[in-house]
């Protein structure tokens, strides 16, 4: 995106983190310099072993390992930051923090952003190209291989070497070096070495059916960042809203909506954050705007009576349309993935689609033979706008609601399964798409689904419940898959729905979605069980900002 060298983490990359193979000691010898203060007489930097093979995220109170100190300095704690880190190898010495003179430097120009980013946020100065000093920031790109989303990070000799692979690595370790910092703390001596978990780790807005401004989900871009997300998804249309401009389909798009220009600032920001925009338009149902527009379209049932949000996919112009404003958006959102909705048609969920929708059914038996019913038509939508935006060389999901078992037709093998329920009709246990070798991303509605209004028995989630209770594989209500199936849950995303829009502002939804983020990405970065409690991770949360 924007020009930016980036790879997004495939399935070679959710091998386990090496944790104490192969850790180099932390060289000898750290001395007092810029960006450090007086803590005694300089004394020796003694290495040690990696911690972080334990449980995650150690209290506060526990150091990260536990020989004498000697007469200068203690040995190294793990710094405690969100997510935490994975390994740290502690070293004795005076640790770094930011001050006057100390500057951020770059081994590669394509750093370039994130150096910038790092040196206004910690009040240093951007140097360009060079070798880090005592009291320096150097960044640094490897040749490594390595999950691109990995890196190091040294503190040692009077400065701080992150280095990645990638810049997303890099850029997850200014991360951890801000929170290190944060309230004039210290980064403490020694070595960090972090990689996900989940190469998938996202925040999915509805801004359909609530109008949210730009300048409040470019807050949430730079929150997400902070905490080591990687996906933003967009959902703009709805039945009540479609929320970003159009130029094929002007006459669909709500009165108040999101510009083009405003789009292109927050995908830009998103890109410096390492962070891929995920676009939803949900078809065949969920339509209701684009409807309004264009009555002609509306499925009827045999009675004549209209249902409601749902297209007639056995009208050619029905297609059209949604192709068309697919093509349209491709060309403004140019990241890897696109979500093509799929759920809830509701043809499908009466007694008897056939009898109640016979247009449909004399479709379905026209396109794939006398057998065909409603839900192999449904299959079919889906595997046509599944091949439109193939056309744009994008990585697809649907809702697992979406993806039928049996029929005629069979819903295509490389869509991934964005799975969040279990109570609609076509909705399978997870383990059924599994065994057939699809990967799942998790948007278990029992846990990550904020609905606004709490209608339909939803209850806001809170960050404990995410944090005590639920793991990347506990797909389906409070029940995990089995561990076997570990590499193809690819991740997770928090979804926020807005289905009674006014039931909160968007501050308070920015209040109300706070600790369910943190707590999301914890489960998501380190996959062991957290030892801290609840009340020590929210205490953490609440100094870290």
């Amino acid at each position: 995106m924007n020009g930016r060298r980036r790879r997004t983490p495939a399935k070679s990359h959710r091998k386990p983190l090496l944790v104490g193979a192969g850790v180099a000691a932390v060289a000898a010898g750290a001395a007092l310099a810029v960006g450090l203060w007086p803590g005694g007489d300089p004394g020796t930097s003694t290495g040690r072993q990696p911690s972080g093979r334990g449980s995650a995220l150690a209290p506060e109170s526990s150091p990260s390992a536990s020989p004498s100190p000697d007469r200068t300095y203690p040995v190294s704690r793990t710094p405690r930051t969100i997510p935490a880190v994975r390994e740290h190898t502690p070293a004795r010495g005076p640790g770094w923090r930011p001050a006057k003179g100390g500057r951020v430097v770059v081994g590669d120009a394509e750093l370039a952003d994130e150096g910038r980013l790092l040196a206004k946020e910690l009040g240093l100065s951007y140097a360009g190209g060079g070798e880090p000093r005592a009291g320096d920031v150097g960044l640094d790109l490897t040749d490594e291989d390595a999950n691109p989303e990995s890196y190091t990070l040294r503190v040692a000799d009077g400065r701080v070497r992150i280095s990645g692979t990638e810049e997303a690595g890099v850029f997850y370790g200014t991360r951890t070096l801000k929170q290190e910092v944060h309230g004039k703390a210290t980064a403490p001596e020694g070595v960090v070495r972090d990689s996900p978990a989940k190469p998938q780790r996202g925040f999915m807005l509805d801004i359909a059916r609530k109008h949210f401004t730009a300048g409040w989900i470019e807050d949430r871009i730079r929150e997400l960042g902070d905490l080591k997300y990687n996906q933003l998804g967009l959902h703009f249309s709805d039945d009540q809203g479609f929320r970003i401009a159009s130029d094929s389909h002007p006459e669909i798009v709500s009165k108040e909506h999101l510009t083009k220009a405003e789009v292109r600032r927050i995908l830009a920001l998103a890109a410096s954050r390492h962070i891929t925009v995920v676009p939803e338009i949900d078809s065949p149902g969920h339509l209701g705007a684009v409807i309004a527009a264009h009555p002609d379209l509306q499925l009827r049932n045999a009675r004549g009576a209209a249902t409601g949000g749902a297209v007639d996919i056995s009208k050619p112009a029905a297609a059209k349309i949604v192709d068309e404003l697919l093509d349209e958006y491709a060309d403004l959102f140019p990241g890897r993935y696109w979500h093509l909705g799929a759920d809830e048609y509701q043809a499908l969920v009466v007694a008897d689609p056939e009898a109640s929708y016979p247009q449909l059914a004399a479709a379905a038996a026209k396109a794939y033979g006398s057998g065909a019913g409603v839900a192999d038509l449904a299959t079919g939508w889906l595997n046509d706008r599944a091949k439109t935006m193939r056309g744009h060389d994008r990585t697809l999901r649907a809702w697992n609601d979406g993806i039928f078992a049996g029929g005629t037709v069979q819903a295509d093998e490389d869509l991934q399964v964005a799975y969040w329920t279990g109570k609609e009709i076509g909705a399978r246990q997870p383990a059924e798409y599994l065994r057939s070798g699809r990967d799942l991303l998790n948007y278990n509605d029992e846990y990550l689904y904020y609905v606004l209004g709490q209608p339909n028995t939803f209850v806001y989630p809170t960050g404990q419940r995410i944090y005590e209770q639920w793991t990347p594989l506990v797909l389906r209500g409070t029940s995990p898959v089995p561990k076997q199936y570990d590499d193809q849950v690819l991740g997770a995303s928090f979804a926020v729905w807005c289905d009674l829009s006014g039931s909160q502002t968007q501050a308070q939804v920015a209040a109300g979605i706070r600790m369910p983020l943190r707590a999301l990405t914890q489960k998501l970065w380190d996959p062991r069980e957290p030892s801290a409690s609840w009340a020590d991770f929210k205490g953490l949360a609440d100094k870290l900002g």
